[in-house]
Protein backbone atom coordinates (compact mmCIF):
# COMPACT_ATOMS: atom_id res chain seq x y z
CA UNK A 1 0.00 0.00 0.00
CA UNK A 2 1.53 3.32 -1.19
CA UNK A 3 2.19 6.33 1.11
CA UNK A 4 -1.39 7.72 3.28
CA UNK A 5 -0.75 11.62 4.03
CA UNK A 6 -1.38 12.79 7.40
CA UNK A 7 -4.53 14.65 6.55
CA UNK A 8 -5.94 11.60 5.41
CA UNK A 9 -4.44 8.87 7.72
CA UNK A 10 -5.57 11.52 10.59
CA UNK A 11 -9.13 12.15 9.38
CA UNK A 12 -11.44 12.14 12.08
CA UNK A 13 -13.27 8.97 12.72
CA UNK A 14 -15.81 9.65 15.57
CA UNK A 15 -17.51 12.85 16.74
CA UNK A 16 -14.91 13.21 19.69
CA UNK A 17 -12.38 13.28 17.49
CA UNK A 18 -13.32 16.18 15.58
CA UNK A 19 -11.82 19.63 16.94
CA UNK A 20 -13.21 22.87 17.68
CA UNK A 21 -16.54 22.03 16.34
CA UNK A 22 -18.53 21.08 19.85
CA UNK A 23 -21.38 23.01 18.74
CA UNK A 24 -21.73 20.55 15.85
CA UNK A 25 -20.96 17.20 17.46
CA UNK A 26 -23.15 18.21 20.29
CA UNK A 27 -25.61 18.88 18.62
CA UNK A 28 -25.89 15.90 16.28
CA UNK A 29 -25.29 13.12 19.11
CA UNK A 30 -28.36 14.29 21.20
CA UNK A 31 -30.24 14.38 17.72
CA UNK A 32 -29.16 10.63 17.25
CA UNK A 33 -29.65 9.66 21.23
CA UNK A 34 -33.15 11.25 20.74
CA UNK A 35 -34.50 9.74 17.51
CA UNK A 36 -34.89 13.33 16.21
CA UNK A 37 -32.58 13.42 13.04
CA UNK A 38 -33.60 15.27 10.92
CA UNK A 39 -33.54 14.52 6.34
CA UNK A 40 -31.68 17.25 5.32
CA UNK A 41 -28.58 19.25 7.08
CA UNK A 42 -26.34 21.93 5.86
CA UNK A 43 -22.53 22.34 7.03
CA UNK A 44 -21.22 25.47 5.93
CA UNK A 45 -17.82 26.97 7.21
CA UNK A 46 -14.43 27.44 5.35
CA UNK A 47 -11.97 25.43 4.07
CA UNK A 48 -10.36 22.46 6.25
CA UNK A 49 -12.40 22.66 9.15
CA UNK A 50 -14.43 19.22 9.39
CA UNK A 51 -17.64 19.65 6.95
CA UNK A 52 -16.95 16.58 4.68
CA UNK A 53 -15.78 14.61 7.61
CA UNK A 54 -18.68 15.40 9.82
CA UNK A 55 -20.90 14.41 7.19
CA UNK A 56 -18.43 10.83 7.32
CA UNK A 57 -18.64 10.22 10.81
CA UNK A 58 -23.07 11.03 10.53
CA UNK A 59 -23.48 8.55 8.09
CA UNK A 60 -21.77 6.22 10.35
CA UNK A 61 -23.44 6.38 13.01
CA UNK A 62 -27.02 5.91 11.09
CA UNK A 63 -25.58 3.04 9.66
CA UNK A 64 -23.29 1.07 11.54
CA UNK A 65 -24.38 -2.28 12.34
CA UNK A 66 -25.05 -1.48 16.26
CA UNK A 67 -26.48 1.73 15.40
CA UNK A 68 -27.85 4.45 15.13
CA UNK A 69 -24.82 5.19 17.96
CA UNK A 70 -22.81 8.34 18.25
CA UNK A 71 -20.10 6.03 18.70
CA UNK A 72 -19.76 4.33 15.20
CA UNK A 73 -17.16 1.16 15.83
CA UNK A 74 -15.28 1.68 12.48
CA UNK A 75 -15.01 -2.12 12.17
CA UNK A 76 -17.85 -3.22 10.79
CA UNK A 77 -18.32 -3.63 6.89
CA UNK A 78 -20.88 -0.66 6.34
CA UNK A 79 -18.13 1.66 8.66
CA UNK A 80 -15.19 0.77 6.64
CA UNK A 81 -17.08 1.04 3.59
CA UNK A 82 -18.32 4.31 4.15
CA UNK A 83 -14.76 5.84 5.99
CA UNK A 84 -13.13 4.38 2.10
CA UNK A 85 -15.87 6.45 0.33
CA UNK A 86 -17.30 3.15 -1.25
CA UNK A 87 -20.13 2.41 0.69
CA UNK A 88 -23.45 1.66 -2.08
CA UNK A 89 -26.06 3.62 0.76
CA UNK A 90 -23.54 6.61 0.93
CA UNK A 91 -23.34 8.68 -2.34
CA UNK A 92 -20.80 11.03 -2.44
CA UNK A 93 -21.20 13.86 -4.64
CA UNK A 94 -18.74 16.59 -5.81
CA UNK A 95 -21.10 19.35 -6.09
CA UNK A 96 -19.08 21.64 -8.81
CA UNK A 97 -18.42 18.43 -11.39
CA UNK A 98 -21.98 17.24 -10.95
CA UNK A 99 -24.25 20.21 -10.77
CA UNK A 100 -26.50 20.09 -13.67
CA UNK A 101 -30.64 19.40 -13.92
CA UNK A 102 -29.84 16.12 -15.78
CA UNK A 103 -27.50 14.76 -12.70
CA UNK A 104 -30.00 15.67 -10.25
CA UNK A 105 -33.02 13.78 -11.80
CA UNK A 106 -30.72 10.58 -11.80
CA UNK A 107 -29.74 11.39 -8.08
CA UNK A 108 -33.86 11.67 -7.54
CA UNK A 109 -34.46 8.17 -9.36
CA UNK A 110 -31.90 6.73 -7.29
CA UNK A 111 -33.19 8.02 -3.80
CA UNK A 112 -36.45 6.07 -4.23
CA UNK A 113 -34.71 2.42 -3.84
CA UNK A 114 -34.17 1.51 -0.61
CA UNK A 115 -30.62 1.30 1.39
CA UNK A 116 -29.15 -1.96 -0.12
CA UNK A 117 -27.46 -2.91 3.21
CA UNK A 118 -27.58 -0.34 5.72
CA UNK A 119 -30.64 1.11 7.09
CA UNK A 120 -30.68 4.88 5.61
CA UNK A 121 -29.66 5.82 2.27
CA UNK A 122 -27.43 9.57 2.74
CA UNK A 123 -26.55 11.62 0.00
CA UNK A 124 -23.37 13.77 0.72
CA UNK A 125 -23.13 16.80 -1.44
CA UNK A 126 -19.92 18.48 -1.11
CA UNK A 127 -19.02 22.35 -2.47
CA UNK A 128 -23.34 22.02 -3.38
CA UNK A 129 -23.05 25.61 -4.08
CA UNK A 130 -22.04 24.82 -7.58
CA UNK A 131 -24.84 23.54 -8.12
CA UNK A 132 -27.18 25.56 -10.61
CA UNK A 133 -30.24 27.69 -10.14
CA UNK A 134 -31.82 24.80 -12.27
CA UNK A 135 -30.66 21.59 -10.23
CA UNK A 136 -31.37 23.63 -7.02
CA UNK A 137 -35.07 23.69 -8.20
CA UNK A 138 -35.24 20.44 -9.76
CA UNK A 139 -33.88 19.25 -6.09
CA UNK A 140 -36.62 20.90 -4.09
CA UNK A 141 -39.59 18.86 -3.95
CA UNK A 142 -37.54 15.63 -2.71
CA UNK A 143 -35.63 17.54 -0.33
CA UNK A 144 -38.75 18.87 1.15
CA UNK A 145 -40.63 15.28 1.30
CA UNK A 146 -38.04 12.62 0.75
CA UNK A 147 -38.52 8.98 1.12
CA UNK A 148 -38.16 7.97 5.13
CA UNK A 149 -34.92 5.89 4.41
CA UNK A 150 -33.19 9.15 2.92
CA UNK A 151 -30.85 12.06 4.79
CA UNK A 152 -29.28 14.56 2.65
CA UNK A 153 -26.13 16.29 4.15
CA UNK A 154 -24.38 19.47 2.38
CA UNK A 155 -21.17 21.06 2.67
CA UNK A 156 -20.18 24.41 1.25
CA UNK A 157 -17.53 27.12 1.95
CA UNK A 158 -20.10 29.74 0.37
CA UNK A 159 -23.30 29.75 2.31
CA UNK A 160 -24.53 32.56 1.13
CA UNK A 161 -24.63 31.13 -2.64
CA UNK A 162 -27.09 28.89 -1.33
CA UNK A 163 -31.30 29.97 -2.71
CA UNK A 164 -33.26 30.59 0.53
CA UNK A 165 -35.57 27.89 -0.73
CA UNK A 166 -32.89 25.04 -0.15
CA UNK A 167 -31.76 26.72 3.50
CA UNK A 168 -35.33 26.27 4.70
CA UNK A 169 -35.46 22.70 4.36
CA UNK A 170 -32.66 22.36 6.12
CA UNK A 171 -31.12 22.61 9.74
CA UNK A 172 -27.70 25.02 8.90
CA UNK A 173 -24.69 24.35 11.06
CA UNK A 174 -22.36 26.99 10.80
CA UNK A 175 -18.53 25.12 11.62
CA UNK A 176 -15.90 27.80 12.69
CA UNK A 177 -12.56 28.08 12.32
CA UNK A 178 -10.47 25.78 14.92
CA UNK A 179 -8.62 28.15 17.56
CA UNK A 180 -4.60 27.86 17.35
CA UNK A 181 -4.41 26.18 20.78
CA UNK A 182 -6.47 23.49 19.43
CA UNK A 183 -4.70 23.10 16.56
CA UNK A 184 -1.65 22.68 18.70
CA UNK A 185 -2.37 20.74 20.69
CA UNK A 186 -3.55 18.26 17.55
CA UNK A 187 -0.49 18.51 16.16
CA UNK A 188 1.02 17.93 19.12
CA UNK A 189 -0.69 14.46 19.08
CA UNK A 190 -0.08 13.40 15.78
CA UNK A 191 3.64 13.98 15.88
CA UNK A 192 3.87 12.37 19.06
CA UNK A 193 2.21 9.18 17.14
CA UNK A 194 4.03 9.74 14.28
CA UNK A 195 7.47 9.68 16.28
CA UNK A 196 8.66 13.34 15.24
CA UNK A 197 10.14 15.95 17.46
CA UNK A 198 9.22 19.48 17.08
CA UNK A 199 8.75 22.03 18.86
CA UNK A 200 6.60 24.61 20.77
CA UNK A 201 7.20 27.06 18.38
CA UNK A 202 7.74 24.81 15.13
CA UNK A 203 4.31 24.06 15.73
CA UNK A 204 2.72 27.28 16.37
CA UNK A 205 4.04 28.55 13.42
CA UNK A 206 2.25 25.57 11.57
CA UNK A 207 -0.84 26.79 13.71
CA UNK A 208 -0.29 29.94 12.23
CA UNK A 209 -0.07 29.53 9.06
CA UNK A 210 -3.26 27.39 9.03
CA UNK A 211 -5.75 30.32 9.61
CA UNK A 212 -7.77 27.92 11.12
CA UNK A 213 -7.64 25.19 8.69
CA UNK A 214 -6.85 21.87 10.68
CA UNK A 215 -6.16 20.06 7.20
CA UNK A 216 -3.93 22.54 6.28
CA UNK A 217 -1.94 22.10 9.18
CA UNK A 218 -1.82 18.87 8.32
CA UNK A 219 -0.56 19.24 4.75
CA UNK A 220 1.85 22.07 5.87
CA UNK A 221 3.37 19.16 8.69
CA UNK A 222 3.45 16.79 5.50
CA UNK A 223 5.51 18.89 3.63
CA UNK A 224 7.98 20.15 6.32
CA UNK A 225 8.65 16.12 7.31
CA UNK A 226 9.58 15.82 3.86
CA UNK A 227 12.10 18.49 4.06
CA UNK A 228 13.94 18.19 7.23
CA UNK A 229 13.03 14.31 8.30
CA UNK A 230 11.89 13.56 11.64
CA UNK A 231 12.98 16.57 13.61
CA UNK A 232 11.65 20.28 12.97
CA UNK A 233 12.42 23.55 14.57
CA UNK A 234 10.81 27.29 14.33
CA UNK A 235 13.05 27.58 11.93
CA UNK A 236 12.52 25.20 9.24
CA UNK A 237 8.93 26.07 9.28
CA UNK A 238 9.88 29.57 9.02
CA UNK A 239 11.83 29.13 6.05
CA UNK A 240 9.90 27.08 4.46
CA UNK A 241 6.71 29.17 4.74
CA UNK A 242 7.89 32.72 4.47
CA UNK A 243 6.61 33.42 8.23
CA UNK A 244 7.97 35.58 11.20
CA UNK A 245 8.91 33.94 14.12
CA UNK A 246 6.47 34.77 17.20
CA UNK A 247 9.14 36.13 19.23
CA UNK A 248 10.48 38.59 15.70
CA UNK A 249 6.40 39.66 15.68
CA UNK A 250 6.16 40.52 19.29
CA UNK A 251 9.38 42.52 19.40
CA UNK A 252 8.01 44.46 16.59
CA UNK A 253 4.62 45.16 18.32
CA UNK A 254 7.20 46.07 21.24
CA UNK A 255 8.91 48.59 19.25
CA UNK A 256 5.72 50.20 18.28
CA UNK A 257 4.52 50.28 21.92
CA UNK A 258 7.57 52.19 22.99
CA UNK A 259 8.06 54.56 20.23
CA UNK A 260 11.32 52.73 18.97
CA UNK A 261 11.32 54.25 15.45
CA UNK A 262 14.80 52.45 14.48
CA UNK A 263 13.97 49.32 15.91
CA UNK A 264 11.04 49.22 14.05
CA UNK A 265 12.48 50.19 10.48
CA UNK A 266 15.57 47.68 11.43
CA UNK A 267 13.20 44.66 11.96
CA UNK A 268 11.06 45.57 8.74
CA UNK A 269 14.01 45.65 6.84
CA UNK A 270 15.26 42.49 8.10
CA UNK A 271 12.18 40.95 7.46
CA UNK A 272 12.23 41.72 3.72
CA UNK A 273 15.47 41.31 3.15
CA UNK A 274 14.88 37.61 4.28
CA UNK A 275 11.99 36.94 1.94
CA UNK A 276 9.12 37.01 4.76
CA UNK A 277 5.81 37.52 3.64
CA UNK A 278 5.00 41.04 4.37
CA UNK A 279 1.34 40.97 3.61
CA UNK A 280 1.29 38.00 6.00
CA UNK A 281 3.48 39.92 8.21
CA UNK A 282 0.35 42.76 8.54
CA UNK A 283 -1.89 40.77 9.23
CA UNK A 284 -0.16 38.83 11.87
CA UNK A 285 0.50 41.87 13.45
CA UNK A 286 -3.16 43.54 13.25
CA UNK A 287 -3.89 40.26 14.94
CA UNK A 288 -1.69 40.65 17.59
CA UNK A 289 -2.75 43.92 18.31
CA UNK A 290 -6.18 42.25 18.57
CA UNK A 291 -5.08 40.05 21.06
CA UNK A 292 -3.81 43.10 22.99
CA UNK A 293 -7.00 44.42 23.00
CA UNK A 294 -8.80 42.23 24.34
CA UNK A 295 -6.41 41.45 27.17
CA UNK A 296 -6.50 44.82 28.24
CA UNK A 297 -10.43 44.81 28.55
CA UNK A 298 -10.70 40.96 29.75
CA UNK A 299 -7.44 40.07 30.95
CA UNK A 300 -6.41 36.26 30.83
CA UNK A 301 -9.59 34.48 29.49
CA UNK A 302 -8.61 32.12 27.67
CA UNK A 303 -11.55 31.40 25.95
CA UNK A 304 -11.93 34.50 23.94
CA UNK A 305 -8.21 34.98 23.29
CA UNK A 306 -7.66 32.55 20.51
CA UNK A 307 -3.67 32.30 22.06
CA UNK A 308 -1.16 29.74 23.75
CA UNK A 309 0.00 30.47 27.03
CA UNK A 310 3.18 32.00 25.24
CA UNK A 311 1.72 34.57 24.10
CA UNK A 312 -0.31 35.43 26.56
CA UNK A 313 2.51 36.02 28.29
CA UNK A 314 3.46 38.49 25.98
CA UNK A 315 0.84 40.38 26.22
CA UNK A 316 1.01 40.61 29.76
CA UNK A 317 3.99 42.23 29.10
CA UNK A 318 3.10 44.86 26.52
CA UNK A 319 -0.13 45.55 28.40
CA UNK A 320 1.82 47.85 30.90
CA UNK A 321 3.57 49.81 27.76
CA UNK A 322 -0.31 51.73 26.11
CA UNK A 323 -3.86 51.81 27.08
CA UNK A 324 -7.05 50.26 24.99
CA UNK A 325 -7.14 53.95 23.47
CA UNK A 326 -3.96 54.03 21.79
CA UNK A 327 -4.16 50.22 21.19
CA UNK A 328 -7.31 50.99 19.36
CA UNK A 329 -6.19 53.53 17.36
CA UNK A 330 -3.22 51.14 16.13
CA UNK A 331 -5.51 48.57 15.28
CA UNK A 332 -7.27 50.90 12.64
CA UNK A 333 -3.77 51.97 11.26
CA UNK A 334 -3.38 48.57 10.36
CA UNK A 335 -6.53 47.66 9.63
CA UNK A 336 -6.65 50.66 6.93
CA UNK A 337 -2.57 49.24 5.69
CA UNK A 338 -3.87 46.07 4.88
CA UNK A 339 -6.53 47.26 2.77
CA UNK A 340 -4.58 49.44 0.73
CA UNK A 341 -1.35 47.30 0.97
CA UNK A 342 -2.74 45.56 -2.56
CA UNK A 343 -2.40 48.98 -4.77
CA UNK A 344 1.15 49.80 -2.98
CA UNK A 345 4.17 50.02 -5.45
CA UNK A 346 6.70 49.95 -2.73
CA UNK A 347 4.97 47.42 0.55
CA UNK A 348 7.69 47.75 2.87
CA UNK A 349 7.46 51.46 2.23
CA UNK A 350 3.87 51.71 3.04
CA UNK A 351 4.77 49.32 6.39
CA UNK A 352 7.18 51.27 7.51
CA UNK A 353 5.28 54.67 7.43
CA UNK A 354 2.50 52.96 8.78
CA UNK A 355 4.36 51.62 11.74
CA UNK A 356 5.85 54.56 12.26
CA UNK A 357 2.39 56.66 12.57
CA UNK A 358 1.14 53.72 14.90
CA UNK A 359 4.33 54.37 17.24
CA UNK A 360 3.78 57.78 17.40
CA UNK A 361 0.31 56.84 18.46
CA UNK A 362 1.51 54.76 21.38
CA UNK A 363 3.50 57.73 23.04
CA UNK A 364 1.89 60.13 22.13
CA UNK A 365 -0.05 62.48 24.98
CA UNK A 366 -3.45 63.41 24.91
CA UNK A 367 -5.00 66.65 26.21
CA UNK A 368 -6.48 64.77 28.98
CA UNK A 369 -3.23 63.88 30.60
CA UNK A 370 -1.72 67.32 29.82
CA UNK A 371 -4.99 68.54 32.03
CA UNK A 372 -4.88 65.82 34.38
CA UNK A 373 -0.71 66.74 35.25
CA UNK A 374 -1.48 70.33 35.34
CA UNK A 375 -4.50 69.88 38.01
CA UNK A 376 -2.51 67.62 40.34
CA UNK A 377 0.26 70.30 39.99
CA UNK A 378 -2.25 72.97 41.03
CA UNK A 379 -3.65 71.02 43.97
CA UNK A 380 -0.34 70.28 45.11
CA UNK A 381 0.77 73.98 45.27
CA UNK A 382 0.66 76.14 48.47
CA UNK A 383 -1.67 78.74 48.54
CA UNK A 384 -0.35 82.44 48.15
CA UNK A 385 -0.65 84.94 50.85
CA UNK A 386 -1.15 88.19 49.31
CA UNK A 387 -1.93 91.99 51.13
CA UNK A 388 -3.97 92.70 47.80
CA UNK A 389 -7.61 91.73 47.58
CA UNK A 390 -8.72 88.41 45.71
CA UNK A 391 -10.13 89.94 42.13
CA UNK A 392 -7.06 92.29 42.02
CA UNK A 393 -5.01 89.39 41.43
CA UNK A 394 -3.12 89.50 38.26
CA UNK A 395 -3.12 85.94 36.01
CA UNK A 396 -0.87 85.52 32.67
CA UNK A 397 -2.02 87.13 29.70
CA UNK A 398 -0.85 84.03 28.00
CA UNK A 399 -1.61 80.88 29.04
CA UNK A 400 1.95 79.73 27.87
CA UNK A 401 3.05 81.82 30.09
CA UNK A 402 1.73 79.96 33.68
CA UNK A 403 4.93 78.51 35.09
CA UNK A 404 2.72 75.04 36.31
CA UNK A 405 1.65 74.66 32.35
CA UNK A 406 5.17 75.39 31.18
CA UNK A 407 6.84 73.01 34.03
CA UNK A 408 4.09 70.35 32.51
CA UNK A 409 4.99 70.54 28.87
CA UNK A 410 8.94 70.35 29.91
CA UNK A 411 7.73 67.02 31.21
CA UNK A 412 6.09 65.86 28.25
CA UNK A 413 8.78 67.31 25.92
CA UNK A 414 9.44 65.55 22.84
CA UNK A 415 5.51 63.87 22.56
CA UNK A 416 3.03 64.75 20.47
CA UNK A 417 0.12 66.21 22.38
CA UNK A 418 -3.24 64.77 20.63
CA UNK A 419 -6.97 65.22 21.07
CA UNK A 420 -8.45 61.58 21.30
CA UNK A 421 -12.25 61.39 20.28
CA UNK A 422 -14.43 63.08 22.72
CA UNK A 423 -12.48 65.75 24.21
CA UNK A 424 -13.57 68.94 23.48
Amino acid sequence: MGYEVLARKWRPKGFDDVVGQEHVTRTLKNAIETGRVAHAYLFVGPRGIGKTSLARIFAKALNCTKGPTITPCNECDMCREITAGNALDVLEIDGASNNGVDQVRDLRDQVQFAPAHGTFKIIIIDEVHMLTTAAFNALLKTLEEPPPHVKFIFATTEGDKILPTIISRCQRFDLRRIQTPLIVERLRHICTAEGITIDDDALLAIARGAEGGMRDALSALDQLISFRGDALTEDDVLAVFGLVSRRSLEGLATAVLKGDMPEILRLVGLFDSAGKDMRRLTVELMEHFRHLLVYLYVGEAMSTLDATPEQIRALSEQAALADAVRVHQIADQLAEMEGRLRFALSVRTLIEMTLIRCARIATAVSLEEVLSRLNALRSDEPPTVTSKPAASATRPNNIYDDPLLKQVLEEFDGKIVSIEDGDD
